[in-house]
């Protein structure tokens, strides 16, 4: 599988943005997709994912209730619509997909098989 991220940009705090991420590949469907985000100096975090077998998702405490995760698997592709962005959301995000993750393993990023390349978001006035 091979990851492609798009999206990402410079917005004023209170703006929006929409994060795609295009997968290769079959079996799209079977896969976990995540995204993680990683700032200057600091550990690559868990943002968001998406079980696609059964439509679960799950939010890092910080982003909740701005950002939601989707994925279209008629098209291959997994999505990240960030709200009301904050400067602390600005960082490098990374989409990745990961296969048989159970709930526990899902916020962590050892756990994922695939990753695209980054693509910067920088919220600032």
């Amino acid at each position: 599988v091979q990851l492609q991220a798009s999206g990402g940009g410079l917005v004023q705090p209170g703006g929006s943005l929409r994060l795609s991420c295009a997968a290769s590949g079959r079996a799209f469907r079977q896969y976990t997709m995540g995204w993680f985000r990683q700032a200057p100096g600091k550990e690559r975090e868990f943002v968001a994912a998406i079980r696609q077998t059964d439509n679960s998702r799950y939010y890092a405490d910080s982003v909740k209730g701005r950002f939601t995760i989707s994925g279209d698997n008629a098209k291959n592709t997994a999505y990240l619509q960030m709200n009301n962005l904050k400067p602390e959301d600005t960082a490098n995000y990374y989409c990745a997909a990961g296969s048989g993750l159970i709930v526990s393993s899902i916020r962590q990023p050892s756990r994922y098989n695939y990753w695209g390349q980054g693509t910067q978001v920088t919220v600032s006035s």
